[in-house]
């Protein structure tokens, strides 16, 4: 018996047509040499209102990427001809689109590195396409905040910003500041951060974290939790080598220090 093949991928050149609001959509990138994945994951996300381009290479993206931006791209690392680290790399040479990575679990120094060459997160496969799209809206919503001009309030329900010590959060800007250097991290550190931040020295449990960083629906494990505790420490600690704000207490989680 033979597997029939997968539908064709939606056509590069973006949005059907057919949508009304075609103009209007945010775009989505997906760099794929996956078919199943390109395809599924671009029909789930015009279900979900954005429209799409798919690429199966590296090199072919990068030129159209360049030449006309969408709003976000989605790299997978693993691909031939040019890999998503070397796509994001010569992409950041010339543009600050926003980018996403998707990994595989054995693939965590390459995360380290996409992070520390400009990807703004991951999310590790198989993963929730829920949790994809709404890692999507959080980073657009950022990006579009910090394109606002400097002095422009916060949009109404935005929290105010956070000030514990040498630490300020600005959740309306997704900006972190320790001791006046900025800090950059992924909307899920980010997420983790602000929820400890904003109770300093309470221990939140790893289930805390969870729930403050993923949505009801996705599970992660403590190891998740984990990693990210991690590479907060290791971002905080390239701008202050002496940082110890993230307390660990073992067997029941983690608190922040703001003393």
């Amino acid at each position: 018996m033979t597997m029939a093949e997968p539908p064709d991928p939606p056509s590069p050149a973006g949005p059907s047509p057919a949508s009304p609001d075609a103009a209007a959509q945010q775009c989505i990138a997906l760099v794929d040499d996956d078919r199943n994945i390109l395809t599924t994951v671009s029909i789930f996300l015009q279900s979900e209102g954005f429209a799409t381009r798919v690429y199966a290479d590296g090199e072919t993206a990068l030129k159209a990427l360049l030449e006309n931006p969408p709003d976000l791209a989605i790299f997978d690392i693993k691909m031939p001809r040019m890999d998503g680290l070397e796509l994001l790399q010569r992409l950041r040479e010339k543009s600050p689109l926003p980018v996403i990575f998707l990994t595989s679990r054995d693939e965590e120094p390459d995360e380290a590195l996409g992070l520390a060459l400009g990807a703004d997160d991951y999310i590790t496969k198989p993963f929730s396409q829920r949790l994809l799209a709404a890692r999507i809206r959080a980073i657009l919503r950022r990006t579009e905040l910090v394109r606002s001009e400097p002095g422009e309030p916060a949009p109404a329900g935005v929290p105010e910003p956070i000030r514990r010590g040498l630490l300020e959060i600005d959740p309306a800007r997704h900006r972190v500041i320790w001791d006046g250097k900025p800090v950059s991290l992924t909307v899920t550190e980010f997420l983790i951060l602000e929820s400890l931040a904003m109770r300093p020295g309470v221990v939140k449990s790893r289930n805390q974290l969870m729930d403050a960083a993923y949505s009801d629906d996705v599970f992660v494990d403590d190891r998740t939790i984990d990693s990210h505790i991690k590479r907060l420490r290791r971002k905080f600690r390239a701008v202050d080598p002496a940082f110890s704000a993230i307390d660990t207490l073992y067997g029941a989680g983690y608190s922040f220090a703001d003393g």
